[in-house]
């Protein structure tokens, strides 16, 4: 990644040629947005545009062919890399992402023929299983929001690629300390939690969306988390059995709660002071 990054970085013509070719090559089509974000933390809007405007075309053709990932993520990251450099702010980055994944919800509520397609591939395991009594509305209605926070986690992942790309060649170590210093504030938080409760309570707020409130205070969490390893001094298995752990609802419940209580409590500010 290190060596793609400082093609990139060679000049505009190297950036839009690697944009477009790997925006025409599957999976690898994922990558041709972390070029336009890498050159937006770097080189601002201005040039950043000229990237998106050879990117967008090999990622509009996977589109009409029935793969809006990639295009939907070109949108996402050019966005959410522009604010993480104006503001140089996590926080109202990771709030942002919100956005992409209520913006993909709209999209299957227009275009339900996508989410019927799902419906179809998820269909054995409900048979396989003799799911029974299943509310086929509300189902479609968490179904719906959980692909919306697909597309949220992975817009994020993919900026915080894209940052690690430019703090690997401009500022070493920087990226390291950015995730070691997220977290989410109070006031923030107190939002959060506001419109977890309303969509609990389905007012005002469907209730599958909740996921989208909780994921800022998970990468809060996990920020949390290696900046106790580091300040530790702790091996990087412990970092690895975390993320493996992670998958569990159980662990990802308690890094919620650590993020929460955080906000209140700064764990690294005590930390730094011991």
């Amino acid at each position: 990644m290190r060596g793609l990054a400082e093609f990139v970085m060679t000049g505009r013509k190297q950036a839009v040629l690697t944009a477009g070719l790997l925006g025409l090559i599957p999976v690898f089509n994922l990558l041709s947005p972390v070029i336009v974000g890498l050159v937006m933390l770097r080189k601002g809007i201005q040039e950043a545009a000229f990237v998106f405007a050879w990117g967008i075309l090999p990622l509009g053709a996977w589109a009409l062919a029935g793969d809006y990932v990639p295009l939907i993520m070109l949108f996402g990251i050019s966005g959410l890399a522009w604010l993480l450099r104006e503001t140089e702010s996590w926080e109202f980055t990771l709030l942002a992402a919100i956005l992409i994944g209520l913006a993909v919800e709209v999209y299957l509520r227009i275009q339900p023929a996508v989410l019927d397609a799902v419906f179809q591939q998820f269909q054995p395991y409900f048979e396989q299983n003799n799911i029974q009594g299943i509310d086929n509305e509300q189902l479609r209605e968490t179904m719906t929001s959980m692909i919306g926070a697909v597309y949220m986690f992975l817009a994020i992942v993919l900026t915080m690629l894209a940052r690690w790309m430019q703090a690997t060649l401009f500022n070493p170590g920087g990226f390291r300390q950015e995730i070691h210093q997220l977290r989410i504030e109070q006031k923030v938080v107190l939002l959060l939690i506001g419109f977890m409760l309303l969509a609990s309570f389905g007012v005002l707020i469907p209730s599958s969306w909740i996921v989208y409130f909780i994921l800022p205070l998970v990468f809060s969490g996990i920020g949390l988390v290696h900046a106790v390893v580091a300040k530790r001094n702790l091996s990087v298995m412990v970092l690895l059995a975390f993320y493996v752990l992670l998958m569990l609802p159980l662990v990802l419940q308690l890094v919620v709660l650590l993020a929460l209580i955080d906000s209140w409590y700064d764990f690294r500010s005590r930390m730094n002071s011991a």
